[in-house]
């Protein structure tokens, strides 16, 4: 009984905070009361804003409440609970990395400082006054929340000038310098078709760009973090950014040929990676006829085609007199 009048009162709270009616759930009260620590008996007085995932979130659920959810269902506490709190400004994400990459297995949340103020007192006189001021201030709240994520994203400025802001993380940092030192160098002028990114799945989609080339998208294949389009050399350039995993080993240059079949411009498979300390772990797995980029050496190219590139860089000069 307990239980149930907690998750009822969490529920209320939720409504008071003006959270949308699909949110008005035992599912997100349950989350909330997560990230406040609050058992069934424990006052509101005594909540906390600890960080914590979502696993543990449900581990909650089911040892504090007996509230069982089946592990499948974590993507729905995430993109149906939490994603609301984040954006309503009650709860942050990774408050104590603010880097972190959203797709990260190690992202926590916590309740944000000014909501706590106000949930230590759902059970006292002060609650009424103090919530109304909450609610006067909370789309400043949200506003502020969200400028402090966008300044951690990584700006990435592609060939017409236009700026794309990224994920925080390793990976993005490393589709920056794919975009804006491999590419100038390598692929001038080409155009991005499409573009990864870790946190909306895509910050650059052309599905034109690949109708006119015979590329018809797939949603369920597995994109390569980035395509460039070379108009100049009718080249099609699949790139795939190695921080942790992924590089164009054999069985995903195979994937790609099949993915890019009916491409009209032809097909060069490219790995790049930040370091050669990074490319080292994956030396081994590299398929041949691809091309290698290391960011540390941004000006070179490594070459797993065999002998077509085989001969010298500089011609020999000739002596004065010589035929």
């Amino acid at each position: 009984m307990k239980a149930e009048k907690r998750i009822q009162e969490a529920v209320q709270v939720l409504r008071a905070l003006g959270m949308p009616r699909e949110q008005q759930n035992d599912r997100t009260a349950l989350c909330l009361l997560a990230l406040l620590n609050l058992g069934p008996s424990t006052e509101w007085s005594k909540a906390t804003n600890l960080p914590i995932g979502i696993t543990p979130m449900m581990d909650f659920a089911r040892d504090s409440y007996g509230v069982r959810y089946a592990p499948n269902t974590r993507e729905t506490f995430r993109r149906f609970s939490v994603h609301q709190l984040v954006q309503a400004g009650i709860a942050l994400s990774n408050p104590d990395l603010p880097d972190r990459p959203v797709n990260s297995p190690k992202t926590v949340y916590a309740i944000a400082p000014e909501a706590l103020r106000l949930l230590l007192n759902v059970k006292s006189k002060n609650w009424g006054g103090l919530l109304a001021a909450y609610q006067n201030t909370q789309s400043t709240l949200v506003a502020r929340y969200a400028d402090a994520r966008k300044m951690k994203q990584v700006p990435v400025r592609l060939g017409g000038g236009e700026v794309l802001h990224l994920t925080p993380g390793k990976h993005s940092l490393l589709i920056r310098d794919v975009i804006e030192l491999f590419a100038p160098r390598f692929c001038p002028g080409a155009l991005v078709l499409s573009l990864g990114d870790t946190g909306k799945k895509w910050a650059v989609r052309d599905e034109m760009g690949f109708k006119k080339l015979g590329v018809k998208l797939d949603d369920h294949g597995k994109m390569p973090d980035i395509v460039f389009h070379d108009t100049k050399r009718k080249w099609l350039l699949l790139v795939e950014v190695v921080t942790s995993h992924g590089p164009v080993n054999p069985k995903r240059h195979a994937e790609l040929k099949v993915q890019f079949a009916k491409s009209k411009a032809g097909l060069v498979f490219v790995t790049a990676f930040p370091s050669r300390s990074i490319m080292n772990k994956y030396w081994n797995e590299l398929a041949w006829e691809t091309e290698v980029w290391v960011a540390e050496h941004q000006d070179h190219l490594i070459h797993l085609n065999g002998s077509r590139f085989l001969g010298p860089y500089n011609k020999p000069s000739r002596k004065r007199g010589s035929k």
